[in-house]
């Protein structure tokens, strides 16, 4: 897939407030923390924990939910690889901007090609931190809040991620969390730990 735009007379403009001015006026490095794993594994759960820790610290912080967006910007994509692929891209180009803007991204994707990950993460490299939500399949399946694990069992949902459809974990993420294991609280002290060691909350 090109990455020239398909349209073509195109000028990129330079914002007059740039990044560094955004980060000083929010008092915090803007950041993508990806969280990654099976369906149920507790991204979604965790990215929402988080920002609301990171609310009380006055960080400005906003979730980016995989449902939520292909309820609207991917609303055109299912679920075949190639609309995997696109689906990652377009979130990454995305999250790419929140991190312009200043903000502490927290973006909760299933994301299950180590390719695309490895895309998004090439977009913002200063600025992309992993974290696996890495909760075993039995786990997962056992919680099943949309019953949708049930569903691909049963063959009704096709290409489902665990079941039919491969999931590839990170080799090397930032953070590795056993959400079947880990409390919310533990998994919630463990990345603001993460944020701290990358000095997100530092403004030099």
């Amino acid at each position: 897939m090109s990455n020239s735009p398909k349209a073509e007379n195109l000028t990129w403009h330079q914002t007059a407030v740039t990044r560094t001015d955004l980060e000083k006026l929010h008092g915090h490095k803007g950041v993508t923390i990806w969280f990654t794993g099976l369906s149920a594994s507790g991204k979604s759960t965790l990215a929402n924990a988080v920002s609301v820790a990171l609310y009380k610290r006055k960080v400005s912080a906003y979730v980016l939910d995989g449902d939520n967006v292909r309820h609207y910007l991917n609303r055109d994509l299912g679920f075949s690889h190639e609309d995997r692929m696109e689906n990652i891209r377009r979130i990454g180009e995305m999250a790419r901007l929140f991190t312009q803007a200043g903000m502490v991204n927290l973006t909760a994707f299933i994301s299950p090609y180590r390719s695309d990950r490895e895309m998004a993460r090439q977009l913002q490299p200063e600025s992309f931190l992993e974290v696996h939500c890495a909760a075993d399949l039995a786990v997962c399946e056992s919680r099943d809040p949309k019953g949708i694990y049930k569903k691909a069992r049963n063959g009704i949902i096709k290409e489902f991620t665990g079941i039919d459809a491969p999931y590839e974990p990170p080799d090397n993420p930032e953070l590795r969390l056993d959400t079947g294991v880990l409390s919310v609280d533990q998994c919630v002290d463990a990345v603001l730990d993460l944020l701290e060691q990358h000095e997100i909350f530092i403004i030099r």
